[in-house]
């Protein structure tokens, strides 16, 4: 399952914010291999798709597709030297998939910033800085471990990873995040177990006032290279607490077509180049997540292993092919279905039934 870290400031919101989340969680049963610790919730992507085939076959079962969403505590400016409880907490951001960075841009004097100010900017660069100065000290560590020896033994794949290393070398010494720098593929099939904090994606998650989110005309205080999403942590908590009717009439008055939460999952969820794959049928509707690109027998996989490894074909009918033809059987009459071989890249919205032996 895919991991998002939630990092932040203390008192800019985070943890309000990922209780809010918390409320949102899905029957972790559903998903082998789940363990659910206090400080994680998984959280179902928004998708109609899911609840339109689930009443289409009668399904028993409705199993949506789902992230799981980490509250990383502790981050504080010289975390990256054992500050507050940095070395544990910088450990757990390592083993995430991307990273939700909240930062507060409103004023209230009841709530203590601990640099003194708001300032959503400075706030996004404290915790930068301390994950580049992280993602700095394990590139020098292993930069320093292979590079005499690459320089002595001319061997292709040391001197192929000391190339790539000193790459992001350079650019975090500059101030700048791993995922700035463009690697060969061979430098990247090295180093990809190297997991640099900097590298992976980032949502800035700006938590503004009640009365700012109201007036609907937020500007990020980012530049265009980054993706930021606003939201009232505080309208989040109060929504998250409603009964689903109540909550849906809140939202129509603030001109809310979804809740931020269900934003910020979508966005988490299109950010990690990710797509939605169903099956459905009278047992349950499931849907599947793959990256985008995933050819059909690997999409099998996802399932179990041996549908991969026996893949013979897979039936497919597009989404929207298979609501116009109000199901499974129209579709197979009139063509929609159609029959995909191993090198069948895999689209949005596909339904699918897996032939294997």
């Amino acid at each position: 399952m895919l991991r998002v870290g939630i990092v932040g400031l203390p008192n800019v919101g985070k943890s309000t914010f990922f209780t809010a989340l918390t409320r949102k969680t899905v029957d972790c049963a559903n998903f082998p291999f789940c363990t659910i610790e206090p400080n994680v919730g998984v959280v179902e992507v928004p998708d109609a798709r899911v609840d339109v085939l689930t009443q289409m076959s009668h399904s028993k079962k409705r199993i949506p597709t789902a992230i799981e969403f980490l509250d990383i505590a502790g981050l504080v400016k010289g975390a990256h030297k054992g500050e507050g409880l940095g070395n544990k907490f910088l450990a757990n951001i390592r083993e995430t998939d991307m990273i939700a960075h909240v930062v507060r841009a409103f004023e209230n004097s009841d709530i203590i910033h601990v640099d003194g100010s708001v300032n959503a900017i400075r706030d996004a660069e404290v915790i930068e800085t301390e994950l580049m100065m992280a993602d700095l000290t394990t590139v020098d560590k292993r930069y320093d471990a292979i590079e005499r020896r690459a320089l002595a033994t001319k061997e292709t794949a040391l001197v192929t990873e000391v190339a790539g290393l000193k790459k992001f070398k350079d650019a975090l010494e500059s101030g700048k995040m791993a995922s700035t720098v463009v690697l060969t593929d061979d430098e990247y099939l090295i180093l990809k177990d190297l997991q640099l904090m900097t590298q992976k994606p980032m949502l800035y998650i700006v938590n503004v006032s009640e009365d700012e989110f109201k007036k609907g005309d937020w500007k990020s205080p980012f530049g265009p290279d980054k993706i930021a999403i606003p939201i009232s942590v505080k309208i989040e908590a109060e929504l998250s607490a409603m009964p689903p009717e109540e909550a849906k009439e809140m939202m129509g008055e603030f001109g809310m077509k979804e809740s931020g939460l269900d934003s910020v999952i979508r966005t988490a969820y299109g950010m990690l180049d990710l797509i939605t794959y169903f099956t459905t049928g009278e047992d349950e509707t499931r849907a599947w997540t793959i990256k985008k690109g995933t050819k059909a027998p690997q999409a099998a996989g996802v399932i179990h292993t041996d549908f991969e490894k026996g893949f013979i074909r897979a039936e497919v009918i597009g989404y929207d092919d298979f609501i116009a033809c109000d199901g499974e059987v129209k579709a197979r009459e009139t063509g929609k279905l159609r029959v995909e071989g191993k090198e069948y890249v895999m689209k949005d919205g596909d339904i699918c039934h897996f032939r294997f032996a």
